[in-house]
């Protein structure tokens, strides 16, 4: 099989947080024999031992698009804490952003496409990996009907990317004037999120949940479990009241231990050691050097049943002991108290680090559990597998 992916970023370097899963799942493809030609939606074309990447044909006004979208950005109102956020609707920089993409993005890449379709004749299917869907109305009309090919969404930020969750302040607004109908099924990281995007128009929904190359979140041997709990992630939103439940308030009790965070944007954590970023294998040296890793899902995710991230996932591969605040759905992935720990206050966090602490063998155990499941059930190879199965039913 052979697939046309239109991908958000290539670009490690860039701040589409997601990007290192697709990579993975990217990989997943090629180990399962699956041919991939990639084209970046933002930034450069990048190769890999794993795919054919195609350019970038709108490169150029990708970046002015960017810059306006923050300029965009900065006049929306954000909501502060404890005050309710910002209304849905579009704003007339939103609508005159997207009108503009539509009028100047989206006709480079309908034709950008449409040439690789006629060179490489025997292209199975086009995937469309969380890009701006309302940028480029019209092209998977055009695409399908012109070629006969079926054409599929991915959106791996569902449902915070909906218009009924408001999405991330940080974030693109993707649904807003865009026509589901268009794609031949929509895919995304969320089981309970298909009833949602069907509301949205989608005709055919389907699930794929994030998971983690094994090869790559694989435990390295730290010279020493020095770390006692640690946390590594980007923003308190939707999440800060879990950020002060199981990592600052717990860390003015627990005096005696060593608490650490790496990430941006997190807030005052009081003693909590701030880690720098030097490296993705240092980070994984930290993960390893800790004896509990938490794993704070923010609340759009964690209350729409199975919407996966990918950090568990990653945790897990690591093996790495998880203690996560709720998480709808999160049964689905791990066996709570077996191959996780889920807390549900500042008192019970503070009575299962304890414990936890005191006992290796049990920590330990639970580690190895959630690796052993992973490697079980939530692979990017696994996930390459049931995407190629998706897909084959609409060719």
């Amino acid at each position: 099989m052979k697939l046309l992916v239109l991908v958000s970023s290539l670009d490690l370097s860039q701040p589409f947080s997601a990007t290192p899963a697709w990579w993975q799942l990217l990989k997943g493809l090629y180990e399962i024999g699956v041919e991939v030609i990639a084209a970046p939606y933002q930034g450069p074309a990048i190769d890999s031992l794993w795919w054919r990447a195609e350019a970038n044909p709108a490169r150029w006004q990708g970046q002015v698009f960017k810059s306006a979208r923050e300029f965009s950005r900065a006049l929306r109102p954000t909501a502060g804490a404890g005050e309710p956020a910002p209304p849905a609707g579009d704003s007339l920089s939103d609508i005159a952003v997207r009108a503009t993409a539509q009028k100047l993005i989206a006709p480079l890449w309908r034709d950008h496409l449409a040439r690789i379709l006629r060179r490489e004749d025997d292209i199975a299917a086009i995937l469309f990996i969380t890009v701006p869907l309302n940028h480029l109305r019209g092209v998977p009309s055009y695409l399908s009907q012109t070629f006969d090919v079926p054409i599929l969404f991915y959106d791996g930020d569902v449902p915070a990317s909906l218009p009924a969750m408001r999405g991330f302040a940080s974030g693109f607004r993707i649904y807003q004037g865009a026509d589901l109908s268009e794609y031949t099924a929509f895919i995304s990281n969320s089981s309970g999120g298909e009833a949602l995007l069907r509301q949205l128009g989608a005709a055919n929904t389907h699930t794929l949940w994030y998971g983690a190359d094994p090869d790559v979140f694989c435990p390295v041997d730290a010279p020493a479990q020095d770390i006692d709990l640690f946390f590594y992630g980007h923003g308190r939103e939707y999440r800060e009241a879990w950020i002060e439940s199981l990592i600052a308030a717990p860390a003015r009790e627990l005096r005696g231990y060593q608490f650490a965070v790496r990430g941006t944007n997190l807030g005052d954590l009081g003693e909590v050691k701030q880690l720098p970023y030097l490296s993705f294998s240092k980070l994984r040296e930290y993960i390893c050097r800790s004896k509990l890793n938490v794993c704070i899902t923010r609340g759009a995710h964690a209350s729409v049943y199975a919407s996966s991230s990918s950090r568990p996932f990653e945790l897990g591969a690591l093996g790495a002991c998880i203690v996560a605040n709720p998480y709808a759905g999160i049964e689905e992935w791990f066996e709570p108290g077996k191959e996780l720990v889920i807390v549900n206050s500042t008192d019970e966090a503070l009575d299962r680090y304890a414990f936890l602490l005191r006992n290796d063998t049990t920590r330990q155990a639970i580690g190895k559990a959630a690796r052993e499941r992973v490697l079980k059930q939530h692979t990017f190879r696994h996930r390459a597998r049931e995407l190629v199965d998706i897909i084959r039913q609409y060719i």
